[in-house]
């Protein structure tokens, strides 16, 4: 898909590959939008330079009052750091329910942003915040509100030459309180049929601001002003919530599609306006996020390994290796610069248990561990592989004794095709090693990016339960 591969280990470096190089390259963090867009043809670039591996993009701090996020953070890392939860919760409630473990804990917030898709969730909830981002390149540095920098659909200011550095918004004060409400068309892994972020200021009981962010329901994500405008000066009574979501509905102006029609999303729009406010109103908004959400990254801090030096290259069929550790093995690869890390792991070490289903991140049977994390191989390049231990089915048996999960399986019956069984291990052994007692909901949450067409998954949950059991003893 691409010919060339930079990893640069400084801003500075990859500031002017981007100036050298020109339009012909992208920035890639996840790349769980980016490499379906590439697959689907929709971007074609020839160079990829990825950003991952550049010390320090990967934080959160507040300064003066002011939250920054860094370009890196994934998702999985927002909703484990105690910042976001505390002074930007709608970002939090938004970050969960994108997507699915293995893509949140690649995906990143920014890379939501620049996709500027309008149902990306967490848009919304920075739309809400307040939040602007700063864009940097070799001729300097420039900030836009998120109104200025997403444009349209897909459609950003964001020059060919740019690097988005840092995104930034006002935190949450005591008397301000958000949330993030979501329509799909299933629970968990599916994008917004319409969103819907609310931030409001109170002095007592009397709503003295009011940010209200819809997606889904305009080219762009929108603030529904004269709902915000309704709910200012009064209490957040039943009355003045069922008149702002009257006002949102009226202000969006969506599209059919075949996700829901125009006049559905418009009713979706009044449903999730009015029960974001009434969770506000009655302080049961931060139920919304589970305690202890798995994030599936081990005994990780759910960061990949840094790299030092001059920037690296990988090219399409070139001879510049690939080293890494699988499954506790040194090995080189030549000539996979231009492959998936599945492909590489398939194709050229013969790791055949890690499995194409979908190949654009849907179904969960390629997972496998980079650095103790769950990530999707279908969705790493093989290059983002270069220094790091990686973990596949193949590898996480104990000498010749199955893995308690792998015989869990086996002994509840959970295996039938078994195509879907190697992600379904690595994703429920990942989560054995970072919650040893899960619940039945942790459970579930962490294999909701494994699908399986056989089993119905009752008996997977079953075999999951066992292994606890196991590991306990």
């Amino acid at each position: 898909m691409w010919k060339t591969y930079y990893t640069p280990t400084s801003v500075d470096g990859a500031l002017r590959l981007l100036a050298d190089i020109g339009p012909s390259a992208r920035i890639i963090a996840g790349g769980t939008d980016l490499l379906v867009e590439m697959q689907r043809g929709v971007r074609t670039p020839d160079t990829l330079i990825d950003v991952t591996r550049i010390g320090g993009l990967d934080q959160v701090r507040v300064d003066d009052g002011i939250v920054h996020v860094g370009p890196t953070v994934t998702h999985n890392l927002a909703i484990s750091t105690a910042l976001i939860l505390e002074r930007a919760f709608p970002l939090a409630l938004a970050c969960w329910r994108v997507g699915t473990p293995q893509l949140r804990n690649r995906g990143t917030i920014a890379g939501n942003v620049i996709t500027a898709s309008p149902s990306n969730d967490t848009i919304s909830a920075l739309w809400a915040l307040g939040a602007q981002v700063t864009l940097q390149s070799v001729r300097g540095t420039r900030t836009l509100a998120l109104a200025e920098f997403c444009e349209g659909v897909h459609c950003t200011s964001l020059a060919a030459d740019e690097l988005l550095i840092d995104i930034a918004f006002p935190a949450l004060a005591a008397n301000q309180r958000g949330t993030f409400w979501k329509l799909a068309l299933r629970r968990t892994h599916a994008i917004s049929v319409v969103n819907a972020a609310a931030v409001l200021s109170f002095d007592g009981n009397v709503v003295t601001r009011a940010r209200i962010a819809l997606g889904a329901v305009a080219p762009t994500v929108i603030r529904a002003k004269d709902a915000e405008a309704t709910l200012v000066g009064r209490p957040l009574s039943a009355g003045a919530i069922a008149e702002a979501a009257e006002l949102a509905a009226q202000a969006t102006s969506p599209i059919d599609d075949i996700r829901g029609g125009a006049d559905y999303r418009r009713e979706a729009t009044r449903v999730l306006v009015r029960r974001a406010l009434t969770a506000l109103a009655d302080g049961s908004e931060r139920d919304a996020l589970p305690p202890k959400t798995p994030r599936l990254w081990g005994r990780s801090d759910g960061r990949f390994r840094r790299l030092a030096g001059k920037t690296i290259s990988h090219h399409r069929d070139g001879l510049e290796p690939i080293e890494c550790n699988v499954n506790g093995e040194n090995i080189v690869v030549q000539r996979a610069g231009g492959k998936t890390l599945l492909q590489m792991l398939r194709e050229d070490l013969g790791l055949t248990g890690t499995k194409e289903g979908c190949a654009e991140g849907e179904c969960g049977a390629c997972t496998v561990w980079m650095d103790d994390i769950a990530v999707l191989a279908c969705m790493t390049p093989a290059p983002r592989a270069h220094g790091t231990s990686i973990v596949t089915v193949e590898g996480i048996a104990d000498d010749d004794r199955l893995h308690p999960l792998q015989q869990a399986f086996i002994d509840q019956g959970a295996v039938q095709c078994g195509y879907c069984t190697p992600g379904f291990i690595m994703a429920g052994a990942n989560l054995l090693s970072e919650l040893p007692e899960p619940t039945r909901e942790q459970i579930l949450a962490g294999l909701t990016g494994n699908l399986c067409r056989c089993t119905g998954y009752a008996k997977i949950v079953t075999a999951m339960e066992q292994a606890s059991l196991a590991l306990k003893r």
